[in-house]
Order: structure tokens, then sequence, then C-alpha cells
């Protein structure tokens, strides 16, 4: 099996053209539509995809946790479904942040490609 680091897509230096890989293989197309999107809007992007990986992430998380009664870090109070939330939220932004499970980095390249192609139509 291969395994790899999940990384933000982006060109790596200038010098030497290389591009973040797609399946072990250069994503051209990426890297065109990284020239037509300005830096503020692939930060924005970014925070975008990183965001929507969080909520994904957090839904996911609710669903784990939604069936434990009793023990556990808050035990059976009537406080415990709000203070649970609270922590998977955190859980999910923290795991997004730290990279997730590669949903932003694909909801990133199609925001930028999208965008990209605005920019040229335009």
């Amino acid at each position: 099996m291969q395994t790899s680091t999940i990384n933000t897509p982006r060109i790596a230096n200038s010098s030497a053209f290389s591009v973040e890989s797609r399946n072990g293989r250069p994503d051209f197309d990426l890297a065109s539509a990284l020239q037509k999107v300005s830096p503020k809007q692939q930060a924005k992007a970014q925070k975008t995809a990183t965001d929507f990986e969080a909520m994904f992430l957090n839904s996911m998380f609710s669903q784990m946790t939604s069936g434990l009664k009793g023990e556990g870090p808050f035990g059976d109070t009537p406080g415990t479904g709000v203070w649970r939330s609270m922590l998977t939220e955190q859980y999910s932004k923290n795991f997004a942040k730290a990279g997730g499970v590669g949903v932003a980095t694909e909801v990133y390249r199609t925001l930028i490609m999208q965008q990209a192609k605005t920019v040229r139509t335009a």
C-alpha cells in the first residue's frame, strides 16, 4: 500500500518548475490555475476548504459519539450533550487544521479550478 503525506496543493518553487502531485503525477492543471488566481483568493479558498473539512469531521465525530452514555469525560449529566458537542467541534477544527482526511485538499483544488475558469472567461 502506498502512503503519502497530505499537503496543500501548491507550486513548490519558481527556480525549477515543480508541482504537487496528484495520484503520483504532477498536477499541471492546478499549477496553471494557481497562476490565474490571486494569492488573496488562494488564501480564502484554503480557509474555506479547511472550514468545510472541519464541518464534515464535526458531523462525523458527532455521529461517532452520539451513542455514548454514562462514563467518559462528561459522565451522564444534563449538560453532557452541550459539552460533548463543544468537544467534538474543537476536535474537528484541530484535526482539519492538522491535515484532516484529505477533504480540504480536494475542495481547495476544486475552488481554485473554478476561480481560474471565472478569471479566464471574464
